[in-house]
C-alpha cells in the first residue's frame, strides 16, 4: 500500500513539474527572427495604442514595424549563405523611441527634410511652420517638425494579410503651421517575396504641402558597432546632378552638375574610396553626405534610382521611386555629440558614418523654389507618392 502511494505521490509531482514548465514555456516571449520582443512595444500614447507588426515574405524576408511614427525597426533579409541579417538601425523597445528624439526608420511627415526658416508662401499667403532646426542663427523646419511631426505620433494600424500593413494618420488644420486637415496613409508591403514596397497617399481639404518619405538607416553587412561601417559599402545614385546645400544644410537654389565632383555616384564604388571631405559640400555635411540628388529615372519608379551593395553578406538592394529626388544621407551625427554610449538594438552602440538612407522626395525647400517639381496639394487632389527596395545576392 505504501509502494503504490508513493507511486502515486511520485506520479503526481511529475505532473506538477510537466504543468509548471509548460507554464513557463507559455511566458516566455515569442521573438521575432530578429530578435525583438513585441511586447516590448505595447503601450499607450494619448490614448492611442502602440504595437509592434511583423511581415513575412514567402523567401525569408522579415519587416517589423511600429506605428508609432511608422518606423520600421527591424529588416531581415537573407545573405549569400542564406543566413538572415538584419539591415536597419533602431532600438528594441518602444521607450527609447519615446525618449529619443530620432527619425530611425520612421515614415516622415507633413514634409519630409527641411524648409527654409520653416516659411514660404502659398496662393499669397505666407506660411510660419515650427522651427526645429537651429544653426548660428538660422532655424529651420525638419522633417515636419521632428518631435511633434508625425515620425513620433501614432498611426491608425490595419494589418491587412502577413504581407501588407496600413497605417493612417489625421492631421489637423493647423498642426506645426501647416495649413489644411490631411488625412494620410503609408502601406508597407512585402511583394515579390524580397521587395519592401511603400506607397503614401493622402487628401487634404485646404491647399497644402506634402513630401513623405521612409527613413530606414541600412547597413547590409549587419555590422553596427565598426566606425564607418557603413562607408564601406558600394553605393550607385542614378543622376546627373545635385542641389546645392549651404552649411544649414539649406538649398542654395543652384543645381551642380556631379561631372568630376565627390558627388558622383553614377558609378557603384566604395563610398569612402571616393569622398573628399576637403569638398565645401562635404565639409559642409560633417564629414560625409547630407544632401539631395536630382534623379535620372524622371518620376518612372521602373528604373533603377540608386544601388546599395555589401561585399561581406552578398546583399544587394536596389531603390525604385516616383519622387524626382532621394537624399543621401551616411549618418554623419550618429554616436556622437554625447551619443556615443547609447545602447541601442540589441545591445549595439553606433558609431559615426556607420550606415546610409536613401529617402525618396520632393527636393528639399521645395515650397520656396517654384521652378522646381511642386509638392503642394489641394483639395480633390490625391498625393500619391512610391518607393521599393528590393534585395538581392550579388
Amino acid at each position: 500500500m505504501k509502494a503504490i502511494k508513493a507511486s502515486i505521490f511520485g506520479l503526481g509531482a511529475m505532473l506538477a513539474l510537466t504543468m509548471m514548465s509548460c507554464d513557463n514555456q507559455q511566458a516566455a516571449p515569442e521573438l521575432t527572427a530578429s530578435g525583438l520582443n513585441p511586447a516590448k512595444f505595447d503601450t499607450v500614447v494619448n490614448g492611442d495604442t502602440v504595437r509592434l507588426y511583423t511581415l513575412k515574405g514567402d523567401k525569408g524576408m522579415e519587416v517589423c514595424i511600429t506605428n508609432y511614427g511608422g518606423r520600421v525597426v527591424s529588416l531581415m533579409v537573407p545573405d549569400k549563405n542564406d543566413s538572415l541579417v538584419d539591415v536597419v538601425l533602431g532600438f528594441d523597445n518602444i521607450a527609447q523611441y519615446m525618449e529619443k528624439t530620432t527619425d530611425y526608420g520612421s515614415s516622415v511627415g507633413r514634409y519630409a527634410n527641411r524648409i527654409n526658416m520653416g516659411r514660404f508662401v502659398l496662393n499669397g499667403d505666407t506660411i510660419q511652420l515650427k522651427q526645429n532646426d537651429k544653426h548660428d542663427g538660422r532655424d529651420h523646419c525638419l522633417h515636419g517638425g521632428g518631435d511633434t511631426g508625425w515620425m513620433n505620433q501614432v498611426y491608425k494600424a490595419e494589418q491587412i494579410d502577413d504581407q501588407t500593413l496600413k497605417l493612417t494618420i489625421v492631421a489637423e488644420d493647423g498642426e506645426n503651421g501647416f495649413p489644411g486637415k490631411v488625412v494620410a496613409t503609408t502601406t508597407y508591403k512585402i511583394v515579390n517575396g524580397n521587395t519592401l514596397d511603400i506607397t503614401w497617399e493622402a487628401e487634404t481639404d485646404k491647399p497644402t504641402i506634402i513630401n513623405q518619405t521612409n527613413h530606414n538607416y541600412y547597413n547590409l553587412s549587419g555590422e553596427f558597432e565598426e566606425f564607418e561601417g557603413g562607408m564601406q559599402q558600394l553605393l550607385m545614385v542614378n543622376a546627373d546632378s545635385f542641389t546645392v546645400a549651404d552649411d544649414s544644410y539649406m538649398p542654395t537654389g543652384e543645381i551642380r552638375a556631379v561631372e568630376g565632383t565627390t558627388m558622383d555616384l553614377r558609378t557603384e564604388h566604395v563610398i569612402i574610396d571616393g569622398l573628399d571631405r576637403e569638398f565645401d559640400q562635404v565639409k559642409n555635411a560633417n564629414g560625409g553626405y547630407d544632401h539631395n540628388w536630382c534623379l535620372n529615372t524622371k518620376g518612372d519608379d521602373t528604373q533603377v534610382a540608386a544601388t546599395l551593395y555589401s561585399p561581406k553578406t552578398g546583399i544587394f538592394m536596389e531603390m525604385f521611386t516616383n519622387e524626382p529626388g532621394v537624399q543621401v544621407y551616411t549618418g554623419n551625427f550618429q554616436g556622437i555629440q554625447g551619443e556615443e554610449n547609447v545602447v541601442r538594438k540589441l545591445g549595439k552602440k553606433y558609431p559615426q558614418y556607420i550606415s546610409v538612407c536613401l529617402e525618396s522626395q520632393k527636393y528639399p525647400d521645395s515650397p520656396n523654389h517654384p521652378e522646381w517639381p511642386s509638392p503642394v496639394l489641394n483639395p480633390g487632389e490625391k498625393y500619391y507618392s512610391h518607393a521599393a527596395y528590393k534585395f538581392s545576392i550579388k
